[in-house]
Order: C-alpha cells, then structure tokens, then sequence
C-alpha cells in the first residue's frame, strides 16, 4: 500500500526546488525479498539513495577499533575492474556522488545521481559493496589519513572528553571501543580484515533502504535487486548484549586550557522505549531546546557561567544514555556543574510546567517538517525509521505521538533518566571544584594517557 504522508514541506532536490507538497511513501519490494521505501517525485531528474545496515563499530574486534570506519571509507576507494581513479573518474564523469560511513550501530551508504544515469549510479554502490578492493596503495593512503585525523582530533577536549567518557560508561561493551581507533589499532589492520568486516557485516537480513527522486516503483524493484540481491541472505554478526548501567564517577584530564569541557552522563533508554517520545519532549525542555532550555537559562542566561549547555539523548541498539555538556572557565566549572545537576533534579523531582509543555509541542511538531527539506533529508528519515522499526506511518503519527505526551508521561519519564546521584561526568582542563573520584576506580589522568585510549 502506499502511505500518503500529511507533512506539508519545500521538497528539495539538489539545488532545485519545486512547490511545497505532501509526499506519499510506497513500499517496493523485490524479487530478493528487499523491502525499500521510495518517494516518487518526478519535478527535477534527481534520485537520492540511502541504506543502513545494522553494522557498525561495534562489531569491530578486539585490537581492530576502527576497522568498520576504515572500511567504509575504503569501499569507494576502487571496486571490481575499477581502481581508485578510476572508481572517482566514473563517479565524476556521471555527476553521481556515492559515500559509505559507520557509526557506532550502523554503516551508512549515501547516493545521489541524475536520473538519467540511474542504472550507472545504482552498479557503482553494487560494486563498492560487493567487490571493494582494498588495494595495498589505498589502504596505506587512507590509514595515513586516518591517523592524522585522529592526532587532530585527539588534540581537542571535545573528542577527549566524549571518548574517555564512553570507554568510562560502556567498560567491557564494544561500544566503549572509539569508532575512529587508537594508532596502534589503525596500524594493525589489514585488507584481509576489511574484507572479513565486509563479508560479516552486510546482508539481506541487516539491510533498510530508502529512495527518494525520478523513478517509479517498477524501475526500482528490479535496480534494488540488480544492486543487493547478490549480498547475502543472512549475516553471522554476534550480538554483544545490552550495555551495563552506568557506574558513578569522576574522571578528570588534565589539560593547562583556560576553559574545561565537561561531559556527564545517567543512563539512558532505546529507541523503542515506550518513554522515549515523553523523554525526547522532556529533554527539549531541560537541555535539548537552545535557548528556550532550563539549562541555557540558568547556566548561562541568568548565571553566565558557561559558553554553551545542552542536554541530549542518546539511544542505541544494545541500550542508551541520558548526556550533557558543557564548556566554560576552569574557575567557574565546579559551579556550572551544581547548577546542571540542579536542574536536573528539580525536573525529576517536579516535571516541568504546563507552559513548558505547550511550548515544546509547538516547536517539536512544527519543526518535523525541516527534516524532510531535500531529498537526501527525506531518503534519510525514512531509512532511518526503518531501521528502528517504527513503522511506516510514523511520519503520519509522529507528530500526534508528541501531542499525546502529558505531564504525567513527562514526570514518569523524568525520575527514570533524571538521576543524578548516579552520574558519570568527565571533564577536560584545570576545573576548579571539579575533583577525580577514586572510589570509582578513576584519578586525574594526562592528556596523553586519555588520547592512548
């Protein structure tokens, strides 16, 4: 069936524009058995493609962190009869863009061609699945890159910070392993391993898919089969169970910085929680909204302690995280973090008002509409809600969904996050008030032994 979607917004296609519209989504499945999610508008010659697999760097073994990020960015680095030019100079001489990424759950494959040369763009994602080919000049290329990204990245508090908090809070789990690698993990892997990765990761079983442009159902089943039919039909990934809770703590990082960052942390909740849409609201409220959030007004609008606040969450296959952040003076860093922490407890202990919750609905649904602006913005939603299994009316319901949430939803949903006795926090810098808890197992460490992890 197709599913009409009520979301009224300017469909954009590359740098075209046609008029505001309701699009409708139609399932198409293929011979193989791939069910993808297509969105036919045919205004401009344009098609965008995104896939998720269920993949990721979690799934990279142990001494090999980074082996699902070095892959993925290998995989448009020459494929079947095509080295790496040649792989760029097809891609380029067709006006078609081609990317793959993984994340910490997921390996993202991204496309965007005219629709002209549908048939063209759709072989090339065929091949940089199917047949990457790792070649020994490449993979040196990329790792040196890799490597200087990393030394880069390693040398803002920022990445310190995020990545000593996640080895403190996921411990033994995968996910604590940091999705870009160390440099002794990227200097031990090899071609062999990527493929290993690739045969492992990719699947029929893993596989969500969404189009969105200049084609109709009936072009489409037969390309999605031509380009993932010969994947495999399952895929041996091992499951590597559901995150611990979080163990409270401190860690501090030295760092002779004039400011710290800070990240802290309580413990979070999947996607397909029944309070996740009463979380997602409450959060706005306290830390998600910008300017209109407790944690903007009291941390730095009425206090001035702090250059930015924010609060999220952070959902995952194998469990999820309630986070915050914040970056200011190291003098002034203790108390920014008891103001946080204070209101983070009075929304767990009181909820928020009846105003705030009018004003969060407000701005949550109608805002909705700017995620599905392009038509890459739309393939990624809608691959996005299938990989989470929320439906294919979700787009339809989404927006009642948060309409629905009542203060009571808030309050439950609240004193399940909201639990600041059990918070993990690390900070970056010299902060002041702020002091590494050895009952946790953890003391102040160097810049150096936090970028060795």
């Amino acid at each position: 069936m197709i599913r009409k979607i009520l979301i009224t917004t300017s469909f954009l296609l590359a740098a075209f524009v046609v008029p505001a519209q309701a699009f409708e989504i139609e399932p198409v499945k293929s011979d193989s058995g791939i069910e993808a999610w297509l969105v036919s508008e045919d205004a401009v010659p344009v098609v965008a493609l995104e896939v998720l697999f269920h993949a990721g760097s979690h799934l990279d073994p142990d001494g090999k962190s980074g082996l699902a990020d070095m892959t993925a960015s290998l995989m448009t680095e020459g494929a079947g009869d095509l080295d790496s030019q040649a792989f760029a100079a097809r891609l380029r001489d067709l006006n078609v863009s081609v990317s793959v990424s993984a994340g910490r759950d997921t390996v993202k494959v991204q496309m965007r061609t005219l629709s002209q040369n549908i048939d063209e763009a759709f072989d090339l994602v065929r091949l940089a699945l199917t047949q990457p080919r790792f070649d020994e000049g490449d993979v040196a290329r990329v790792r040196a890159q890799s490597l200087a990204s990393l030394a880069q990245d390693l040398e803002s508090p920022d990445t310190v910070a995020y990545r000593t908090f996640f080895k403190d809070v996921f411990g033994d789990h995968p996910y604590a392993l940091p999705p870009a690698g160390t440099p002794e993990s990227l200097a031990s892997i090899t071609a062999d391993d990527m493929r290993a990765y690739a045969a492992m990761a990719f699947a029929r079983d893993n596989i969500s898919v969404a189009v969105v442009g200049d084609i109709a159902a009936e072009e489409l089943a037969p390309l999605i089969d031509s380009t993932f039919g010969s994947l495999p039909e399952t895929t041996d990934r091992k499951d590597p169970g559901d995150i611990a809770p979080l163990i409270p703590g401190v860690t501090v990082i030295e760092r002779n910085n004039p400011q710290s960052v800070v990240v802290f942390g309580m413990d979070g909740m999947k996607r397909d929680d029944e309070d996740f849409i009463p979380a997602f609201v409450m959060n706005y409220m306290l830390g998600g909204g910008s300017f209109v959030s407790r944690m903007f007004k009291e941390v730095r609008e009425e206090r001035g302690l702090v250059y930015s606040v924010y609060t999220s969450l952070y959902p995952l296959s194998h469990g999820g995280l309630t986070l915050g952040y914040f970056a200011t003076s190291n003098a002034t860093a203790g108390e920014a973090l008891e103001v946080a922490k204070a209101q983070i407890v009075d929304v767990a202990e009181n909820g928020i008002t009846a105003e705030e919750l009018d004003a969060a609905k407000t701005y949550l649904t109608g805002s909705y509409a700017l995620r599905f602006d392009s038509s890459r913005a739309i393939a990624g939603q809608l691959a996005a809600i299938q990989f989470e299994g929320l439906g294919l009316d979700y787009v339809d319901t989404r927006n009642s969904l948060v309409n629905a949430v009542t203060l009571e939803d808030i309050s439950r949903a609240a004193k399940r996050l909201l639990t600041p006795d059990a918070m993990r926090v690390v900070a970056v810098g010299a902060p002041e008030g702020i002091t590494a808890s050895a009952d946790a197992g953890q003391e102040a460490v160097s810049a150096e032994e936090a970028a060795a992890n």
